[in-house]
């Protein structure tokens, strides 16, 4: 038993979700079963089966979790993080805008008395990486999974960023002075942390640009069918910012999950490159996309090791978040490799 259910007891929680299905969607609203699914740090994510006017309709529920609380100073405080309402915005906004996203069904509201979240459609489909990038069903997928993402990504930046005031300003120099002051406030020095930052700082994209950035772009944070990306999920990250950042996210090692090619594992950054601008994005430098490929796995470095001192701050060991204090050393490997010229 976690989060909202350790606070109110499964109970109250089953109790006060069945009123706001009830609430928002109709009668008679009955759940069933509910289940908690894993992975998320800074959500709680339920799927759960509804009675609503007759049918039984699979649903998520998705909380956010509530951020420890932070001195006004702390550099913790100034990191980007897209909760509640705001969240559910930006997804209702993307999937208008052709942006395969969850529907989103309900947002909740303090009468719900369930915290800051939302109730949207299930997605069915596959993130387990290792699947997809081994299990012979996705075959299609990883055919021209490099084509979709740039499709996708595309689109994503052409987002009107005047429809989502909330999202934080956040470009390529603004983020290496936030994870620097991050990085330094842990206390725990790491000279490979110290290069990259160092090395980022002397090699800033020459142009500058500005759209919508999910943030967060990869394999585990993409709902997969067998031949094609149902559902883009886990925009808390969003900022506004350069849009090659999500370009060279996809491409940071770590999230190749062991697959061969540099593009989620399955497709090659030229590919990915010349679907974008096809797709309506701007066309991308190679130096550019280095530099967001480079400084993802030093900012990956970063908050590895932020996961990994946790504790320090909240008093609350979890082996979770130790063990990805321990895959630090990862991303820097892959950093230095990259320098080298190494794929």
């Amino acid at each position: 038993m976690s989060g909202k259910v350790a606070a109110i007891g499964a109970e109250a929680f089953a109790a006060k979700l069945t009123a706001a299905v009830t609430r928002h969607e109709g009668e008679p609203g009955t759940i069933g079963d509910l289940q908690r699914l894993t992975g998320g740090a800074t959500k709680e994510t339920w799927l759960f089966s509804a009675e609503i006017a007759g049918r039984s309709i699979p649903l998520v529920l998705q909380l956010s979790t509530p951020r420890v609380p932070l001195a006004p100073d702390d550099a913790l405080a100034a990191l980007p993080r897209v909760v509640g309402q705001d969240d559910a915005a930006l997804m209702i906004v993307a999937a208008a805008a052709g942006v395969p996203a969850p529907p989103i069904r309900a947002v909740l509201t303090p009468e719900d008395g369930l915290g800051a979240g939302y109730i949207m459609a299930f997605v069915p489909g596959e993130t387990i990486a290792r699947r997809i990038l081994r299990e012979p069903q996705f075959a299609a997928l990883r055919a021209d999974f490099a084509e979709q993402c740039a499709a996708i990504l595309a689109r994503i930046h052409r987002l009107d960023a005047a429809a989502l005031p909330f999202l934080q300003p956040c470009g390529a120099a603004e983020q290496i002075e936030l994870y620097r002051r991050v990085y330094d406030a842990l206390g725990h020095p790491q000279p490979v942390i110290e290069l990259g930052l160092r090395w980022a700082e002397m090699h800033l994209p020459r142009r500058r640009r500005n759209a919508v950035v999910h943030g967060d772009f990869r394999l585990g944070n993409l709902i997969c069918a067998e031949d094609r990306i149902a559902a883009v999920i886990d925009w808390e990250l969003a900022v506004l910012g350069d849009p090659v950042q999500d370009l060279g996210w996809l491409c940071v090692k770590t999230w190749r999950f062991g697959g061969p090619a540099p593009v989620g594992g399955m497709g090659r950054r030229e590919a990915l490159l010349a679907a974008y601008e096809r797709a309506g994005g701007s066309a991308v430098d190679a130096e550019d996309l280095r530099f967001w490929e480079a400084f993802g796995s030093i900012k990956w470095a970063i908050m590895c090791l932020m996961k990994g001192l946790e504790h320090r701050r909240t008093g609350r060991r979890s082996l979770e978040q130790l063990a990805i204090g321990r895959r630090m050393e990862e991303p820097l490997h892959d950093f230095l490799q990259l320098l080298h010229g190494e794929d």
